[in-house]
């Protein structure tokens, strides 16, 4: 994968959808679950996107059952789930697999980009986000405990750059 816009992932509806469609855009990509205890963040990456998706900001959540299982929902009652508790309005995409062989190429092409603590390429758990410029760059990885308001100003700055 040369880019990241040469990606298609597939929606919760399970279309096929381009990266390419993000070109010019700030992306903040997680790996989302509904039963984990990270799983309260979708509060504050809802008040991120409800501020900045205006300025050319777009959040995308990866739902992904990798991880204890914390993510046993179809699509459908993911969506529902985000919804009723977390009036979520950004995308949330078709579950994927963000480590191990069946690994995503989304996922191959964010974990190549940016390792995470002491070199590692594999995600380590639920909500590890990945904050994308502009260009399709990946800037930064963040852990799964980092709250999305600590994340703010970066994609602030990101988002003065045109």
């Amino acid at each position: 994968m040369s880019s990241l816009y040469d990606i298609t992932v597939k929606t919760n509806a399970l279309l096929n959808r381009s990266m390419g469609e993000y070109k010019g855009k700030v992306l903040l990509i997680v790996n989302t679950a509904s039963k984990c205890g990270f799983t309260p963040q979708y509060d504050g990456l809802q008040a991120l996107y409800a501020k900045h998706r205006d300025e050319g900001f777009e959040l995308l959540a990866f739902p992904c059952n990798q991880f204890m299982e914390q993510e046993p929902g179809d699509n459908s009652a993911i969506k529902e789930f985000c919804s009723a508790n977390f009036n979520i309005t950004f995308p949330i995409f078709d579950k994927l697999d963000v480590k191990g062989d069946s690994i995503h190429p989304l996922y191959a092409f964010l974990t190549t980009a940016k390792r995470g603590f002491l070199g590692t390429k594999a995600v380590k758990w639920n909500f590890t986000k990945f904050l994308v410029d502009r260009k399709g760059n990946v800037i930064k990885r963040y852990a799964p405990a980092t709250k999305p308001e600590k994340i703010e100003g970066d994609i602030e700055k990101l988002l003065r750059e045109k």
